[in-house]
């Protein structure tokens, strides 16, 4: 498959060189645009910043974009034997933050990212200007059912071996991130490379992934319940309801709990990656919550 389809969908997305701060943590990679306030936009698992490119274009006018690589993720390099938990990303973020001179955010996340930002929230409270989470990781969720074969996968050193397969075959690549789009058709060449290439061209990157799949453990973020319910930060759910891995009702559990939260918005049909696929509804959405924020 071309990348055609997918420029066609997005004519105004262009390439942003990665940038890197030295942290305690690592190496981390980041790209950003624009100027002003800074929202801080965090991908989940097997992705990279490379998922917000739509959302830093468009956004841009109104806010200083920064979408990072999580540890073990995209280009950030890990240092041998860091907390590589949802607890140590979040350490990381903050440890960004710092090195980047930034005091606050409107912070902005998906998947197990939104788990991690959950995390950063609920401890850093005073560094948060406005949150929106997007179908994510949530409480004693996770791993959700679906992705337990891909966890036992990543424990048997089956997943180490099958990400240069999948970069070797897009298709069998787009059949397994599949699952997180509506229309995996629309899924490109390019996306899939810039996603997996850097686990299948890097032992050591590989190997972080899997140490990342083996700190997965929820009680982080059932530790964080009481403090995430005194997060007053401005809240936004937006939530797929078409997502295999998190239902509706973790978008309204997350509702009940953090007070600051404004709406749940639901986009019928959308499933985990819809920040990428339907990224029109949620910077629109992200418009009307920064400027009521």
């Amino acid at each position: 498959m071309s990348n055609s389809k997918e420029k066609a969908m997005n004519p105004q997305a262009t390439v942003v060189t990665k940038k890197f701060v030295d942290a305690p943590a690592g190496r981390i990679a980041y790209v950003e645009r624009g100027a002003g306030p800074v929202a801080l936009f965090v991908h989940g698992v097997f992705l990279n910043g490379h998922l917000w490119r739509d959302s830093l274009e468009q956004l841009s006018d109104v806010r200083r974009c920064i979408a990072v690589d999580l540890l073990a993720h995209g280009a950030t390099e890990a240092r041998a034997g860091v907390d590589l938990s949802f607890a140590g990303q979040a350490e990381m973020l903050r440890q960004l933050l710092d090195a980047l001179g930034i005091d606050r955010v409107d912070l902005v996340a998906n998947d197990s990212g939104g788990g991690i930002a959950q995390i950063f929230a609920a401890t850093h409270r005073d560094r948060i200007r406005s949150l929106v989470l997007t179908n994510c990781d949530t409480h004693d969720n996770w791993p959700p059912e679906a992705f337990v074969p891909t966890v036992a996968a990543a424990a048997s050193g089956q997943l180490t071996a099958m990400l240069p397969a999948m970069v070797a075959n897009l298709d069998l690549a787009r059949g397994a991130l599949g699952v997180g789009f509506e229309d995996p058709s629309q899924l490109s060449d390019e996306s899939l490379r810039i996603y997996l290439e850097p686990f299948a061209t890097s032992p050591e990157r590989a190997a972080d992934l899997v140490r990342f799949f083996e700190a997965m453990d929820c009680r982080q973020t059932v530790a964080v319940e009481a403090d995430l319910a005194r997060l007053e930060a401005p809240t936004l759910l937006v939530w797929g309801t078409g997502d295999v891995f998190f239902d509706i009702e973790w978008a309204h559990w997350l509702a009940r709990t953090i007070p600051g939260a404004t709406r749940v918005v639901e986009l019928p049909g959308a499933k985990l990656f819809f920040p990428q696929e339907r990224s029109a509804e949620l910077i629109a959405e992200l418009r009307k919550h920064w400027e009521a924020s």
